[in-house]
């Protein structure tokens, strides 16, 4: 089984940046899927970013040119530039390529992915 942990979220002021971690506990294949959401309340999760199998990226548009997702030793979101309306629980999750929902469905839908972390904290003010 995997487990993902999130870190790195924080309070920052408009402008400011922040870079969120998604570690791992159990087996994380290079080729698996990773993605990256956030949700407020009282809204739906949104993916923000994420990573295929062949290690293309994908990003909203939201925050296209201000997020940056790698898997380069680790798997980061850098977010720089940050608005008030980033503000949100922000949510690692994987599954592999081959299941089923992540061939249907694709990297940026939160129901293609099986594993989740608990989420980090994100505040821009």
């Amino acid at each position: 089984d995997v487990q993902l942990v999130e870190s790195g979220g924080g309070s920052v002021q408009a402008g400011g940046s922040l870079r969120l971690s998604c570690g791992a506990v159990g087996y994380i294949a290079a080729s698996m899927p990773i993605g990256w959401f956030r949700q407020s309340p009282g809204k739906e999760r949104e993916a923000v970013a994420a990573i295929d199998e062949d290690g293309k990226i994908t990003y909203a548009d939201s925050v296209l040119g201000r997020f940056t997702a790698s898997r380069d030793n680790g798997l980061y979101l850098q977010m720089d530039n940050l608005k008030p309306e980033d503000t949100a629980t922000y949510y690692c999750a994987a599954n592999w390529y081959f299941a089923s929902a992540m061939e249907t469905l694709g990297v940026m839908n939160p129901n293609s992915y099986k594993w989740w972390g608990q989420g980090t904290q994100v505040t821009v003010s």
